[in-house]
């Protein structure tokens, strides 16, 4: 077990390079209070999350929030999922000197489906470039094809975000299917912005109920991940090693086809069922007659990774930074507007959603049933991927060239020193992974922001630690180092923001050419 928690708000405000004013201690109480281990990790659906879910109802009721979910805060989100259950599968190498046990989790991993096959063998091999290049092919039939994650830059995006990677050799899924290959084992990329996740929390599919069947998907050869710490035990006794192939991959050069003396094979147990979890919901009403009925939603989900497969005997996946950090700052925002009186022309509608990190689920809820007539809607604000581990100089604005929203942005942040940019790294598609894109998917002008630095800045290494280190870990967790003069910061100037867009006369709009302007038929 981590420290008792008070401990832990001892222990990690010996960390801070500088003393937190009042606001910022009381939004890190809030953290304290969402990101303790009793929460448990905040699993969709969990009891930890609804232990979550009630303190927020009583944050935001304190700071004189109305009701605006379908039943006071809560709108309920109905759910399916299927769970691979790793402790009753199991997974071996059988090699003529013995069977080698694998790790599922740790080792290997497989995407959680219906129709997943209770057992799977075959024989490995490795086809290079595909199963049908070279005179010489060997024949797929049958065959579990061992793959290199392919060697371009952002390559691992894909697998640090739940996807499986990208890959150089036999196709996958349907390709893979038609090359006539039992499955694919696709080795993760060790490079990337977002190293890839190992050990991996859990495999579970979940939807929004009534999309249950698109986790059928039986129809592609299965594809497993593997963990490219123990990739060279895949190639035992073949000739070749992991090093050498990756190293032909990245200087562009041709691969070899082979056969690995190994047969593969792997007994999994899934379970389905169906369950909920809440959104929660408040506004506070608009003070303009003319502009009341017209929403700016401030946005940040709510659940984390709940408890999964040890990290250094760490189980809980708390999510300290990723999101309830920016719960948080929906919550000192209420009260701070609250305590001051301050009114607002346009009504603010605080919307904390489950399920983000299942596939934004909460966020896709709300969009298709929102709580206030969707034409209402005029923008958005969302908190997540932010982190402050170091003075706030820089913020990417993610669809900053998209709506208006962008010049106030701008605005702000050059009226408090802060410098704003575009996403740098596109090729890490922030813009449709986090909920604003289910508001932008229904024609609401949104915004996201993501600390920036200066390439090869002090402050970048410190970023690109934190993703390899504690991102989607237990790590992420009260004892991470936080910067509380930049956490102050950012919280000013989230305020000022969503302050110009409720007061502004005009509501914001699309630029010309945006790829959301007409969506969801506005």
């Amino acid at each position: 077990m981590k420290l008792h928690r008070a401990v832990l708000f001892c222990s990690a405000l010996a960390l801070l390079a500088t003393e937190p004013n009042d606001a910022t201690k009381r939004w890190w109480g809030h953290i304290v209070a969402l990101a303790n281990d009793g929460m448990e990790g905040r699993d969709t659906g969990s009891e930890g999350y609804r232990k979550a879910e009630r303190y927020v109802i009583a944050e935001f009721e304190k700071a004189g929030l109305k009701p605006a979910g379908e039943k006071g805060f809560a709108q309920t989100a109905p759910l399916h999922e299927v769970r691979f259950q790793a402790a009753q599968s199991t997974v071996e190498l059988v090699r003529a000197d013995g069977v080698e046990k694998l790790q599922w989790l740790r080792q290997i991993s497989v995407p959680a489906r219906l129709g997943l096959p209770e057992s799977l063998e075959g024989d490995l091999v490795f086809f290079g470039d595909g199963p049908a290049a070279g005179a010489a092919a060997i024949d797929p039939t049958g065959k579990i094809a061992v793959q290199l994650p392919r060697a371009a830059r952002g390559a691992g995006v894909g697998a640090a975000a739940g996807a499986a990677p990208a890959v150089r050799g036999a196709g996958r899924g349907n390709a893979g299917a038609r090359a006539g290959l039992a499955a694919t084992i696709a080795i993760d990329t060790t490079g990337g912005a977002e190293p890839p996740r190992w050990p991996v929390a859990y495999s579970v599919a979940m939807t929004l109920a009534g999309t249950a069947g698109r986790q059928g998907g039986g129809n592609g050869a299965l594809s497993f991940r593997f963990n490219p710490a123990f990739a060279e035990e895949l190639f035992k006794g073949s000739g070749h090693t992991f090093a050498e192939l990756q190293k032909l991959a990245a200087d562009g050069k041709p691969l070899p086809q082979f056969t690995i003396p190994a047969k593969f094979h792997a007994t999994m147990k899934v379970t389905s069922g169906d369950l909920s979890s809440d959104n929660v919901i408040g506004v506070l009403p608009g003070s303009d007659p003319k502009l009341a009925d017209e929403y700016v939603v401030v946005s940040a989900h709510l659940d984390g990774y709940g408890i999964g497969e040890p990290w250094n005997g760490d189980k809980i996946y708390n999510g300290a930074f990723d999101d309830v950090a920016y719960v948080a700052t929906l919550i000192e925002f209420a009260q701070k507007l609250h305590e001051s009186g301050t009114k607002l022309r346009r009504s603010v509608l605080f919307l904390v959603v489950t399920g983000e990190e299942k596939g934004l689920l909460g966020s896709k809820y709300f969009a298709a049933h929102p709580t206030v007539a969707k034409e209402k809607l005029v923008a958005d604000v969302n908190l997540d991927q932010l982190r402050p581990l170091f003075p706030l100089k820089t913020l990417t604005a993610i669809g900053l060239d998209e709506s208006s929203l962008g010049q106030t942005v701008r605005e702000v942040g050059g009226s408090m020193n802060i410098r704003i940019q575009p996403d740098p790294e596109p090729e890490r598609r922030l813009i449709t992974r986090s909920d604003n894109y289910s508001l932008m998917q229904i024609s609401v002008p949104a915004i996201g922001f993501v600390f920036g630095y200066e390439p090869g800045s002090p402050e970048e290494v410190i970023y690109r630690r934190w993703y390899a280190e504690r991102y989607h870990s237990p790590a992420d967790d009260l004892n991470t180092p936080w910067d509380p003069a930049a956490a102050a910061k950012f919280n000013d100037f989230f305020a000022k923001v969503v302050e110009t867009v409720a007061n502004a006369n005009d509501k914001p709009t699309w630029k010309p050419g945006s790829q959301f302007a007409h969506a969801g038929g506005q």
